[in-house]
């Protein structure tokens, strides 16, 4: 089973989820800019991390034989802080870089003005940059707002297939799935929604525009929910193909109207050797590693 995962913050995550997950069958990955569990005072705090997304992380991931690729953005949540609002001004400066496969996570966290304006902002940025954008739904009131959602995206002008709205369930598939839009969703062990619950809607809503992700951030949750969503599917019925085609090839396909994926095999890993030799900039993962 191949696995490419299409939301998942591994800035949260340890070496050894790294391991696990290559193990299980993942090969490639999007790491989506979001909130980091407390408030971001200046916009430099976002430049050093996006910076991390670009450059250390995705080395991180090629020494597990894992290809990382991010998306960038001002989140939702922080949108609300004008602390935050100048962010918009040095987006344009990341998104020309290689390995930024979209814009994002935006969209509504509590649906107030402000989260308006920096979503709106963001579609014209994906507009003018002919990139996918991540579209983040809020936890709460979540069929009013990706209702709204929709329809800001209507009227952006970008074009639906270059859309996924994320977070869904069974009270937000529909909408989504009439407007044209990539559906999103992040597995978890306790919240949103689980491996059983998306193979009865995989069944119902069939697998064309359908993205499974584990997220897998700060909170309790597990990065391997992909595969596990494989098995359970093919124990319901599904074929190895189907199974190929919602966790490999539909990534593929969103996320490679960006022109900038790549699935090549990492040079010189090997799974008896997880941790492959180099350093970025002086520092590796290497601590710890066994002895050849």
């Amino acid at each position: 089973m191949r696995i490419f995962d299409p939301h998942i913050h591994m800035t949260s995550r340890t070496t050894d989820d790294y391991e696990a997950m290559y193990a299980a069958g993942v090969r490639a990955l999007v790491e989506p800019a979001f909130w980091l569990g407390q408030p971001r005072t200046t916009v430099g705090s976002f430049v050093d991390y996006f910076d991390a997304l670009i450059g250390w992380e995705r080395f991180r991931a090629s020494q597990f034989g894992i290809r990382h690729h991010c998306t960038i953005g001002l989140n939702p949540k922080e949108a609300n802080d004008p602390r935050c609002r100048e962010v918009l001004d040095v987006l344009p400066g990341y998104l020309a870089k290689d390995g930024v496969v979209a814009i994002g996570e935006t969209g509504y966290d509590s649906m107030t003005k402000e989260e308006d304006e920096v979503f709106n902002a963001q579609l014209a940025l994906a507009v003018e940059f002919d990139l996918p954008i991540m579209v983040h739904t809020p936890h709460r009131d979540k069929l009013a707002g990706t209702r709204r959602t929709l329809e800001v995206v209507a009227a952006s002008g970008i074009r639906p297939e270059m859309v996924v709205v994320d977070h869904l369930n069974e009270t937000t598939i529909e909408a989504v799935a009439e407007s044209g839009c990539w559906m999103g969703f992040s597995i978890y062990p306790d919240t949103k929604m689980d491996e059983a619950r998306m193979t009865v809607l995989l069944q119902k809503y069939g697998t064309d525009r359908v993205l499974v992700n584990s997220a897998a951030d700060w909170g309790r949750s597990d990065p391997l929910k992909t595969r596990k969503t494989g098995e359970h599917m093919l124990a319901a019925g599904f074929t190895d193909a189907d199974v190929d085609r919602v966790l490999w090839q539909n990534p593929v396909d969103f996320y490679g109207q960006s022109g900038r994926l790549n699935l090549d095999p990492v040079p010189g890993f090997t799974e008896f050797e997880p941790a492959a030799a180099g350093n970025f900039e002086g520092n590796s993962v290497l601590r710890g590693a066994p002895k050849s």
